[in-house]
C-alpha cells in the first residue's frame, strides 16, 4: 500500500514540504501526499486530526505527518493525532537557542511575510523575468542579473522564472530561432551584456519530442532540425567562451541552483 504523507503548517506549508520532499527522495517508494496550509485554529487543527486518523483507520497505517507549527496548542492537537510526527522546528529551535543563547520568538507567517525584505526583491525579479521573456524585448538587458540564451524549448523561461520567484534573480532570456541559423551571431545588445550570457542546451532527441508536443509534424519540430540548431548553438557558445549547461536529464531546480554555482551569482531573497 502506498504510504500516506501530510505536509501541514500555520503558513505556507512550503518549508514542510521542501524539507519533507528532500527526506522522502532518499526512498525509493511513491508517496500518496497531502498538503495542508494555514492551519491557523484549534478547530481547523481538530479537522485535521480527524482526517489524519482517519487515514490510519482506512489504512492501517500510521501516516507520515512533516509539519512546521509554531503555535504549541495547535501544535499538541497534531501531536495527539495517529501520525507519525516530525516536527521541522522544534527538532531545530531548541538546540539552536542554546547554542545561541537566545531566546526563539515564534511569529507564523515569518518564512514567506511579505515584510520579509526579499519579498520585493523576488516581485521585481518576477516581473523583470515576464517583460524580458523569450527576447520580446532587449531595452533592459542592462539591468538583468544575468541573461538565458539557447535554442527555443530548451527551458530557457521556465528557469528565468523559478530564479526569480525562488531566488530573487533578475533573469531574461533570449532564444535562437530557425532563421538565424545560416549567419548565427550575437545580436549587439547581447555582445554588450556577454559577461551576463549563459547558455542552455539540450539533447536534439529530447528536444525533438517537446516540439512534437506543440508543433507536431513541422520543420521545427523535425529531429533534423533540432541537430542542426542545437549543433550551431553550441558552436556559438563555444566561440564565444559562453558557459553553458545541458537540461535534458535536469528539473528546473537543479538548473536554476546549476546556474548560479557557474555563473558566480548571490541569492537575493534574503
Amino acid at each position: 500500500m502506498t504510504p500516506k504523507v501530510f505536509y501541514i503548517s500555520d503558513g505556507t506549508a512550503i518549508t514542510a514540504e521542501v524539507f519533507g520532499h528532500a527526506v522522502l527522495s532518499q526512498f525509493p517508494l511513491k508517496f500518496d501526499s497531502v498538503t495542508i496550509p494555514f492551519v491557523e485554529t484549534t478547530a481547523r487543527a481538530e479537522a485535521v486530526k480527524k482526517q489524519i486518523n482517519d487515514s490510519f483507520i482506512t489504512t492501517g497505517q500510521r501516516p507520515l505527518v512533516f509539519h512546521s507549527i509554531v503555535k504549541p496548542d495547535i501544535r499538541d492537537i497534531i501531536y495527539s493525532s495517529e501520525g507519525l510526527d516530525y516536527d521541522f522546528l522544534n527538532t531545530f529551535v531548541a538546540p539552536l537557542e542554546q547554542q545561541l543563547g537566545v531566546q526563539a520568538m515564534p511569529t507564523m507567517h515569518r518564512t514567506h511575510s511579505m515584510l520579509n525584505r526579499g519579498y520585493d526583491n523576488r516581485i521585481d525579479a518576477v516581473n523583470f523575468a515576464l517583460e524580458n521573456d523569450d527576447g520580446q524585448t532587449l531595452k533592459h538587458l542592462d539591468k538583468a542579473d544575468i541573461i538565458l540564451v539557447g535554442v527555443s524549448r530548451c527551458g530557457k523561461t521556465p528557469s528565468s522564472l523559478y530564479l526569480s520567484m525562488q531566488f530573487g534573480v533578475k533573469a531574461a532570456n533570449y532564444p535562437f530561432i530557425q532563421e538565424d541559423m545560416d549567419n548565427l551571431k550575437l545580436p549587439d545588445s547581447l555582445k554588450r551584456n556577454k559577461q551576463k550570457l549563459f547558455g542552455l542546451t539540450i539533447d536534439p532527441v529530447r528536444l525533438h519530442e517537446i516540439r512534437q508536443n506543440r508543433l507536431e509534424n513541422s520543420r521545427y519540430a523535425s529531429l533534423r532540425q533540432c541537430r542542426l540548431e542545437v549543433k550551431e548553438v553550441e558552436m556559438l557558445f563555444k566561440k564565444e567562451r559562453i558557459p553553458y549547461i545541458d537540461t535534458t536529464h535536469q528539473s528546473v531546480e537543479e538548473i536554476a541552483t546549476k546556474i548560479l554555482d557557474v555563473a558566480g551569482l548571490d541569492r537575493h531573497m534574503f
